[in-house]
């Protein structure tokens, strides 16, 4: 069935609720939980995972009860040939779940980023928050215009072909080729906004700017803050294709990322001292995108129009479980990485 089941002129009204509830959740987070700046605890970090978790669960939960209602009511859908509104509905419920954890899984290495572009500009633990929430802020904002982008796309099979190939090689790459060590100050759009901008040597407390000698300076945190935001709009080419192999409807896509994108500060405070131990997790990520890649350019249409999202999530989360369970398995002699040691400014 290729009829949108959440076509943008229907259901604009969701998109704005949606948005200015994780915008009131934002709010809720900086102003009221960490108004204060101070170092995220395993524990404080722990419960605001579960937190996050369960809101996108919950969420999963009510999407599947409006979607059974709606698409019982709905004369457009009903005379599809074959349209069965229980079984979409366990489709999108499940495809939400599916996305959410790739999204999940593949922000991963996000963590690992943020790890050492914070040792590198040596941010102290109680700024650490305050920069990764300005950060998601970012990184909503442009995951929404690549969704955009992406749904319109999509719509040509080329476009699915081409995003299925290059999902592949992105794999491929990070399977086997050598990791590069990631240097900040090369960055080419940090050094163009030094170009501009002068930046304090130090930090000044957690301000992004300050007025110094008549002009306006940036501070290293705010450095740090450009940095991230930068790497989630390369991380976003690979995730936000790899999810609309596994849907083509952009509601869930969007809420799928952004869900995900929510609990990542949480997880970063819960994992960045041990994410390197997850070593074979590198291989399970890229399988996921070798499979979502296949997906999109060829299991797909192998399979009438629609690889069977039920498969799809027990294959990927059965990956990523295994790739897991093998790093912790068999550990490696040093466990030592980004998380473990300080880094050089």
């Amino acid at each position: 069935m290729n009829i949108a089941l959440f076509p943008l002129d229907d259901y604009w009204w969701f998109y704005l609720a949606f948005t200015g509830f994780v915008l009131l959740l934002l709010a809720l987070d900086l102003g009221v939980f960490h108004r204060k700046a101070h170092a995220v605890s395993f524990r404080e970090a722990t419960i605001w995972s579960i937190v996050w978790i369960a809101l996108a669960l919950a969420f999963n939960y009510a999407f599947y009860q409006y979607a059974l209602d709606k698409f019982a009511e709905d004369p457009r859908l009903l005379a599809e040939p074959g349209f069965s509104p229980p079984e979409a509905a366990r489709r999108v419920a499940l495809e939400f779940l599916t996305g959410y954890i790739v999204e999940k899984s593949l922000s991963v290495d996000n963590i690992f980023v943020f790890v050492v572009v914070f040792g590198y500009f040596a941010i102290p633990a109680a700024y650490q928050h305050r920069v990764l929430f300005f950060g998601i802020i970012g990184a909503l904002f442009f995951r929404a215009i690549f969704i955009a982008v992406g749904s319109v796309l999509i719509q040509y099979h080329w476009v699915l072909i081409l995003f299925g190939v290059f999902l592949i090689v992105t794999g491929l790459k990070m399977m086997f080729a050598p990791e590069k060590p990631i240097e900040p100050e090369k960055n080419p759009l940090i050094r163009l906004f030094r170009r501009f901008v002068p930046v304090t040597p130090d930090l000044e407390g957690q301000r992004f700017f300050l007025r110094k000698e008549g002009a306006v300076h940036a501070t290293p945190l705010f450095i740090a803050l450009l940095f991230v935001e930068v790497t989630d709009i390369v991380f976003a080419i690979d995730s936000v294709p790899a999810i609309f192999a596994l849907t083509k409807e952009p509601m869930i896509v969007y809420t799928s990322n952004v869900f995900a994108i929510l609990g990542l500060r949480a997880m970063y405070f819960l994992l960045a001292g041990a994410v390197a131990r997850f070593y074979m997790l590198k291989y399970g990520l890229a399988v996921v995108l070798i499979f979502v890649g296949l997906k999109m350019a060829w299991l797909n249409d192998a399979f009438g129009g629609k690889f069977p999202i039920a498969w799809s999530l027990a294959i990927i989360a059965g990956v990523i479980a295994l790739s897991i369970t093998l790093s912790l398995v068999f550990t490696r002699k040093s466990a030592s990485g980004p998380g473990d040691e300080a880094l050089p400014r």
